[in-house]
């Protein structure tokens, strides 16, 4: 029997945005940063694998770590060879240059190959291995036969295509804020260069592909110019350029027929605030810089992205949904869901967790924006009073000895969860809170009336009831807090 797939897609306690997704024989593998929970900073922890039957994709498997930022020779690695210079210098035990969001392809050789840049070295590394989640090793910097490397383009978030035609990576950074020192360079967007078929020597002069801030004036990329996370995939006969905007929140895309583009933009694929989705201009979640990319399995395609937990960007969890490709090969802007990899709306009777919540804002809605960050060195950032966030807390009955809820939910607020189907059958609803309030249900829309109300007064967690009458069909699912402040736990329908 299949498992039922959620958002985020990986267990609560797992932390893997940056998500590259991939199909290897009969199994969907995620590449990604590793976060840490609770985190000060981005990408703290080494590379880990997870990875699902593609005719199963609510069954994960976690391959363990395969490759460590101790693995490269900028942090102290052997290496037999003259190393590049690294624009932030080498990195030490105390502090290591940390594992950038990745990418992987299989080569002509049959082998694996992972990209991916050490911070904000300029370089970009290569690590190899036989299998797809095996243990890699480091294999070669990027760069020129003669040892140079191109300085057009910021070396950052690699993207990798291997096909017969050629290897090609792209990559690149385009800030609108220039850090000291970096006045009078212009980064022209993401870049492109083919590499030779040993997979790491540049064969190609650098091309812009997707226009930066620097650049856009004047283009389709102007309104959504190209900031990072570079993808690619060929679905079809296009070349889909997927990546993050300005904006920082939506992941964009451009299409080309040949994989060196340049890439036509075309629109916007998801924003982990459903900002732009049918018109929409209130974030329906604290948001964030996003990163991801597509991939087809069977007859369906997904967009993989990420969100922001524990009230910070430090933190982020891998989501996953559904697109739609018009027949021109456009791609409809999909929307948040908590059941994204499922196939389809959740059945309403069960036990769910809140932390699949797809919606979280506050009671004014008009403060809600992105979630929490403070620069390299400045410690955990401060979150408002005010502002709702997935946690988690110990537990010695929970998985990993933790016990995930939403905190902080004060009048006004709102957990929501879509989609669930309803059969008729089902009368009562139950949720576990913490604190003291009135908390309505709500189906399909947030300022609907409530077809259920559960009280709670309680230091520790509790389980009001509430009946309802029939419900059927597919339905969004609403947990307003009408007053009180409590914390959210999960429900349950019966």
């Amino acid at each position: 029997m299949k498992k039922a797939a959620f958002n985020p897609y990986l267990p609560f306690w797992e932390t893997v945005p940056d998500a590259e997704p991939h199909v290897f024989g009969n199994r969907l593998y995620i590449y990604g940063s590793h976060d840490k929970r609770k985190g000060t900073s981005f990408c703290e922890d080494d590379y880990v694998c997870w990875s699902a039957p593609v005719d199963d994709l609510g069954n994960w498997r976690c391959e363990g770590v395969i490759y460590t930022k101790q693995q490269d020779p900028l942090n102290g690695a052997p290496y037999e060879g003259e190393l590049p210079d690294a624009e932030s210098g080498m990195g030490t035990e105390e502090n290591p240059h940390l594992l950038y969001a990745p990418d992987v392809t299989q080569g002509k050789d049959g082998r694996y190959y992972l990209y991916y840049a050490l911070d904000f070295t300029g370089l970009v590394s290569v690590a190899v291995c036989d299998t797809p989640a095996g243990k890699y090793e480091f294999y070669e910097f990027v760069r020129r036969e003669d040892g140079t490397i191109p300085r057009v383009g910021r070396w950052f978030d690699p993207a990798i295509l291997c096909e017969e035609s050629g290897v090609y990576l792209y990559y690149g950074f385009a800030p609108a804020f220039k850090f000291p020192g970096m006045e009078n360079i212009v980064f022209p967007g993401s870049m492109m260069v083919r590499l030779a078929d040993d997979m790491h020597t540049i064969i190609s002069d650098p091309v812009c592909v997707a226009n930066g801030v620097d650049t856009a004036k004047g283009t389709d990329y102007e309104e959504h110019p190209f900031f990072e996370a570079s993808s690619i995939r060929k679905i079809g006969d296009w070349y889909y350029f997927v990546y993050s905007s300005l904006q920082g929140n939506e992941l964009c895309y451009g299409m080309a027929k040949t994989p060196e583009g340049p890439f036509a933009y075309k629109g916007v694929i998801v924003s982990n605030g459903d900002m732009g989705y049918q018109g929409n201009t209130l974030p329906v979640n604290y948001m964030g810089n996003n990163h991801g990319g597509l991939v087809v399995i069977g007859n369906k395609t997904y967009i993989f992205g990420h969100r922001h937990t524990h009230g910070t960007q430090f933190s982020r969890q891998g989501t996953a949904e559904e697109v739609t490709i018009l027949p021109d090969g456009t791609i409809l802007q999909t929307e948040l869901t908590s059941c994204g990899l499922n196939g389809g709306p959740l059945p309403a009777r069960g036990i769910y967790q809140s932390y699949i919540a797809c919606h979280l804002t506050q009671g004014d809605r008009t403060k809600v924006g992105n979630a929490m960050m403070t620069g390299p060195g400045e410690g955990a950032p401060v979150i408002p009073d005010d502002m709702p966030y997935i946690t988690e807390e110990a537990d010695k009955g929970g998985e990993k000895g933790l016990k995930p809820y939403i905190y902080n939910l004060q009048t006004g607020a709102l957990a929501g969860f879509k989609y669930f189907s309803f059969d008729g059958t089902e009368n009562k609803i139950c949720a576990e809170f913490r604190g003291r309030g009135i908390v309505e249900a709500i189906l399909d829309a947030p300022d609907r009336e409530a077809f259920a109300e559960l009280y709670v007064d309680s230091r520790e967690w509790s389980r009001p009831w509430a009946v309802f009458s029939e419900i059927s069909g597919r339905h969004a699912l609403y947990f307003r807090v009408k007053e009180g402040c409590v914390d959210f736990a999960s429900f349950t329908i019966d």
